[in-house]
C-alpha cells in the first residue's frame, strides 16, 4: 500500500498502481468512480455539520457497542486533519503492520479493528496538508488496501461539513446504508446539522437519525443538569426534517474523561444517568442497524 505523504503535494512513482492518476476515474454507465473492493455488509457514516459536537465520541461508542454485541466491526477514521479515534481508543502509539501491499488495521478486540491517518504520521503534532484528489486516493486505499477481513459493519468517522471526504466515501464505499448526524442543541449547530441531513438526502442515502449530544451538562456536585447549549434543538430538527430522533446524550465530565483515557464510555457499564442516556441512544441505533443484517 502506498499512502500519499503528509505534505503539500502527493508523491508518485511510475509503478504505483494505487495512485489516483492510475485508477479509473469513473464507470462508463454512471460517470461515478468504481466502488472499492471491500467485504462489508453495511457501511455507516457518522458526520456533523460543524466541529466540536462529539461526532468522534459517537462513532467510537457505536463501533464498540456493535463489536460488544458480537458483530465484526471496522472503524475508519477519515478526519485526516484531526484524527482523534486512536487516542479515544487508547492505541495512539500503535502502528499498523504491512503485509505485502496491504496494511493490517490495528485490532482493538477480536471483533473491532480501526484504521486512521494518525497511525501513519511521524508524531501526533504532524499536520496533514492535502488537496482533494489526494484525499480521494487515500480513502480508496483505506478501503481496498487494508486487510479488514469480512465485516458486518464499517463505521466511518468523517470530518465536519459536507466536503471531499464525505462525498468520496459515499461514492467509493459499497453498501452504504445511511448516515448518523450528530449535533448539539444550540441553533448554530442545528442549522449546520440540517445541511448535513440535506447533503445525505441529495446522495439518495437514508438518514438513520439525529443524535443530540451535549444536551445539558451534568453537575458533579448535585447531579442536576444545566442547559449550557440550550435544549431540544436536535429533536426539533429531526421532527421538522422528517428523520428519526435517536435521543439526547448529556455533557458529562465522565464521558469526556473516557475519551481522553482511551476507554469507550459505553463499555464501562456505569450506573449513571449519562450511561443510561448513551446506552438508550446506542441501543436504538443498533436496533436499526441489526435489522439490516440477514
Amino acid at each position: 500500500m502506498t499512502v500519499p505523504p503528509h505534505d503539500n503535494e502527493p508523491a508518485c512513482d511510475q509503478n504505483c498502481s494505487t495512485c489516483a492518476s492510475a485508477q479509473p476515474h469513473s464507470t462508463p454507465a454512471t460517470g461515478l468512480p468504481p466502488k472499492a473492493e471491500i467485504d462489508v455488509q453495511h457501511v455507516i457514516l457518522v458526520l456533523s455539520g460543524k466541529g466540536g459536537v462529539g461526532k468522534s465520541t459517537v462513532a467510537v461508542n457505536l463501533a464498540s457497542a456493535l463489536a460488544d454485541h458480537g458483530r465484526k466491526v471496522g472503524l475508519l477514521d477519515l478526519d485526516f486533519h484531526g484524527p482523534n479515534i486512536p487516542k479515544m481508543l487508547g492505541v495512539e502509539n500503535q502502528r499498523p503492520a504491512i503485509l505485502g501491499k496491504r496494511l493490517e488495521p490495528v485490532r482493538i478486540t477480536g471483533n473491532l479493528a480501526v484504521m486512521s491517518m494518525a497511525f501513519l504520521l511521524p508524531d501526533t503534532s504532524s499536520p496533514v496538508v492535502w488537496r482533494g484528489p489526494v484525499k480521494m486516493s487515500a480513502i480508496r486505499q483505506f478501503l481496498a488496501e487494508v486487510n479488514w477481513g469480512a465485516l458486518d459493519f464499517l463505521v466511518v468517522d468523517l470530518p465536519p461539513g459536507t466536503g471531499d471526504e464525505a462525498l468520496t466515501i459515499a461514492q467509493l464505499a459499497p453498501n452504504v446504508r445511511g448516515a448518523v448526524i450528530v449535533t448539539t442543541p444550540q441553533d448554530v449547530a442545528v442549522m449546520d446539522a440540517t445541511k448535513a441531513v440535506k447533503f445525505i438526502e441529495k446522495l439518495e442515502l437514508p438518514v438513520l437519525g439525529i443524535i443530540e449530544n451535549m444536551s445539558g451538562m451534568v453537575c458533579s456536585h448535585c447531579g442536576g443538569t444545566v442547559d449550557v447549549f440550550g435544549e431540544g434543538g436536535g429533536k426539533k430538527a429531526a421532527h421538522d426534517l422528517g428523520v428519526p430522533f435517536l435521543g439526547a446524550i448529556p455533557l458529562d465530565p465522565d464521558l469526556v474523561r473516557a475519551g481522553d483515557e482511551g476507554r469507550p464510555f459505553i463499555l464501562r457499564h456505569a450506573d449513571s444517568p449519562t450511561y443510561k442516556a448513551t446506552d438508550s441512544v446506542m441501543q436504538l441505533l443498533m436496533a436499526q442497524l441489526e435489522s439490516m443484517t440477514p
